[in-house]
């Protein structure tokens, strides 16, 4: 029996450091997931125009979560704001370098790797103050991608006397996927919508982009693959600030608690009882 490798694509391996280690997912499932986690939680996603739309919660720091649903080892091109989460370039997904998961595994990517040891998070910001407005790329701000390549099984030669027996391909794994990403994130207090009218134009007129948030242990190995030329799964989301996610229709508008209007809503009518009458002062 013979097996024939072929050098493939770089891509790297998350090392065993802290909360952003992989872990095995213990129930295989039929799709490919990314997920957007704040404090650990997972962001609500809302189905629009095609797409995925999450909430993006200013000052937030934020964790990529991402699963593959696959028999074999995958690798991940993942970029936030149109920028690969590896080294920050702007490449095709296949030409992108890669993070590797394992069989049905599942793993945490905490932020912007900027060394082989170390990444800084990935936090919620305004466009100006983003990673990607201080590199001079901006024209994907505010998109969250993830491409899964699977690992490309070598070819096998069954040898039977004289007569060489047709090369068998491994039967194909589920073809369609979800990936999830995780990005390490701690929580930066950011300012929450503002009360004052000025103030809230502004908010409406800011849209969210990621920064660099602060820097984390997270060491990685580079390794060698050889992918399949043809992406197995893909799937992009979709970050604004509540303001342009009620712009767009996707959320419902929130009127501010001390809006005179929310108050005047909650009037319900009769209550039971009598009228009272004020009380009147002793006469000396």
């Amino acid at each position: 029996m013979h097996h024939r490798f072929n050098l493939g694509i770089t891509v790297f391996l998350l090392a065993a450091i802290g909360h952003a280690a992989p872990s095995a997912s213990v129930v295989p499932g039929p799709n490919a997931r990314l997920e957007v986690l704040v404090d650990g939680s997972p962001l609500p996603h809302y189905a629009a125009r095609g797409t995925w739309y999450i909430e993006a919660l200013k000052g937030r720091e934020y964790e990529i979560r991402i699963r593959n649903p696959f028999p074999v080892r995958v690798a991940v091109a993942l970029s936030v704001d149109g920028l690969n989460t590896i080294d920050a370039r702007q490449t095709t997904a296949a030409a992108a370098r890669k993070w590797v998961l394992g069989p049905y595994e599942t793993i945490t990517i905490g932020g912007w790797q900027t060394s082989q040891t170390h990444a800084r998070r990935f936090q919620f910001t305004s466009e100006e103050k983003s990673y990607g407005q201080w590199l001079g790329k901006t024209n994907d701000l505010g998109i969250i991608s993830a491409v899964f390549f699977r690992e490309r099984m070598p070819e096998r030669v069954v040898s039977a006397g004289p007569v060489t027996a047709p090369r068998a391909e491994p039967s194909a794994p589920p073809a369609d996927a979800k990936r999830r990403m995780e990005a390490d994130a701690t929580s930066l207090k950011g300012a929450n919508a503002p009360q004052a009218a000025r103030s809230q134009a502004r908010e409406t007129d800011e849209y969210a982009a990621t920064g660099l948030g602060q820097r984390t242990d997270h060491a990685v190995r580079q390794v060698y693959l050889d992918l399949e030329e043809t992406a197995a799964a893909s799937i992009s989301i979709r970050y604004e600030y509540r303001p342009q996610l009620v712009r767009l229709g996707i959320l419902p508008a929130r009127p501010a608690d001390d809006d005179p209007l929310v108050r005047r809503e909650r009037a319900r009518g009769f209550d039971p009882g009598f009228c009272p009458e004020p009380k009147r002062e002793k006469q000396r």
